[in-house]
């Protein structure tokens, strides 16, 4: 509704942008959706982090305060740009999150295939939303949002394969899986289970208090086991938590082997 900058004035290069996306994705089995998604909230750190620096005498940035601001990539152009969704209102009182209906009037007026709205109809617009291009104009933004955008990319990449992981494995929760032992990790077996995706093998955590007494972990060999969680969140470490002694691997044991159990024509007691 609102007329944007004239988007070549306003786009910040990205040389090598669909390159770049193409080779993250390959390198780390990532889908190019989760790569864009990845690096747009990486560049937005960068626009918080220029946005900070200019306003030195202004402390009082939320956390949340950038939440409706969202960065837009232009592959054909190489480029990006940052918007923000404002609302409109009579009298703005914060700039970052408003825009006046006058504004917005003004804006319409400009905009040769726009039709002219009353006095009522523009009224009636108070409390919709606009989307616009608020990228800043000056150069050091673009070096300082591509600085912070490298520095931050590779937790956002992490981010999105931990994303993928829990939307894949959440429905297996409370089912038996194949692990192979990875390695030993203070008390923990750290065993590795195929992804269906395409991922890397994903790590799952088999604490001491989930492993069986008569079991001889060693490195290579195989164990059937059982889904107790999914972790959520960016913590490091495996996604996976693992239980070798849950009942509802004993169940699943016997039901392979017991075509009763399996159509819950028997069931277990424990």
């Amino acid at each position: 509704m609102s007329k944007a900058k004239d988007p070549k004035k306003s786009n910040v290069s990205l040389p090598q942008l669909r390159n770049m996306i193409e080779e993250i994705s390959k390198d780390r089995n990532l889908p190019s959706s989760a790569v864009q998604t990845a690096l747009r909230e990486a560049l937005l750190k960068g626009y918080e982090r220029y946005r900070r620096s200019q306003h030195l005498d202004r402390m009082d940035f939320e956390e949340d305060h950038f939440d409706n601001f969202d960065v837009f990539l232009n592959l054909d152009e190489e480029a990006f740009q940052v918007v923000a969704t404002k609302t409109i209102v009579e009298e703005v009182t914060d700039e970052d999150k408003e825009i006046s209906l006058n504004d917005v009037k003004n804006s319409l007026q400009q905009e040769e295939s726009a039709e002219e709205l009353s006095e009522e109809k523009l009224l009636e617009l108070i409390g919709d939303s606009v989307i616009l291009d608020v990228t800043p104009d000056r150069e050091d933004f673009g070096r300082m949002a591509a600085i912070q955008a490298k520095q931050v990319l590779a937790q956002k990449l992490r981010d999105q394969q931990r994303k993928i992981i829990q939307e894949e494995f959440e429905q297996f929760e409370g089912t038996a899986l194949i692990g192979k032992v990875l390695r030993f990790e203070r008390q923990s077996v750290i065993l590795s289970v195929s992804s269906s995706f395409g991922q890397p093998d994903v790590e799952a955590e088999l604490p001491q208090k989930e492993q069986l007494p008569n079991d001889n972990y060693r490195i290579g060999r195989t164990f059937k086991v059982f889904l107790k969680k999914v972790r959520e969140g960016s913590q490091r470490g495996p996604q996976l938590l693992v239980s070798r002694g849950a009942a509802g691997l004993v169940v699943e044991l016997f039901a392979n082997e017991v075509p009763e159990i399996e159509e819950e024509l028997v069931r277990i007691v424990a």
